[in-house]
């Protein structure tokens, strides 16, 4: 059905004069919302805040998405099966995955080989959301550096000492623990836990 003619609304390209082909207006305003940001930081309503960074470690919401981690099971084996859904719907292609057979009876594979490329990684979460066993998953961990390249490509081992880490501080992921709540919500009251599966 096409579209009736008085529906359709004519737009005409404003006509530009000299001043704003200068730019002059632009760059008047600009220097406007500058000067005014400077005096409301010097007069307003406080100084500015700065964090004292490491020493004063930064609060991050409980969905933050940081350095990743392999979880163990209960026998302290990787968690991981090998299926390769979080290196497929991984965006960034950052997950590399070499499967073996495995030498325990509840499970055909397990990684031979995992590395996460960290400096490639988007922290997108998809990875975790595709694990079907819960395998991966993204920690509170920020303060990610390395001296060269090679230090910031996470293999298994590696992976999985960042889970000890977060289980010895008691900082895991808020999507281990069961609750109403889907990852992205906030905390309303200390009383919220989170799930990031449906409850049986």
């Amino acid at each position: 059905m096409p579209i009736a003619a008085n529906e359709v609304t004519w737009v005409t390209e404003p006509k530009i004069g000299l001043v704003e082909q200068l730019y002059l207006p632009a760059i008047i305003q600009g220097l406007g919302t500058t000067i005014s940001h400077s005096f409301s930081t010097l007069f307003g309503s406080g100084p500015p805040v700065t964090q004292q960074f490491p020493e004063v470690r930064p609060k991050l919401p409980p969905n933050y998405r940081g350095v990743h981690r392999l979880n163990r099971d209960e026998q302290g084996r990787v968690r991981c099966v090998a299926c390769y859904m979080c290196s497929t719907a991984c965006p960034a292609h950052c997950i590399d995955i070499v499967a073996a057979p495995s030498p325990w009876p509840d499970r055909e594979k397990y990684p031979e080989l995992f590395v996460i490329d960290e400096l490639r990684c988007i922290y997108c979460g998809m990875c975790e959301q595709a694990c079907p066993v819960d395998a991966i998953e993204l920690t509170t961990l920020c303060d990610l550096t390395g001296m060269s390249r090679e230090e910031m490509m996470f293999d298994k081992e590696k992976l999985l000492s960042v889970f000890d880490q977060t289980v010895k501080a008691g900082t895991d992921p808020v999507r281990t623990k069961g609750g109403k709540l889907g990852v992205a919500s906030e905390v309303a009251d200390s009383g919220v836990t989170w799930s990031s599966t449906a409850e049986s």
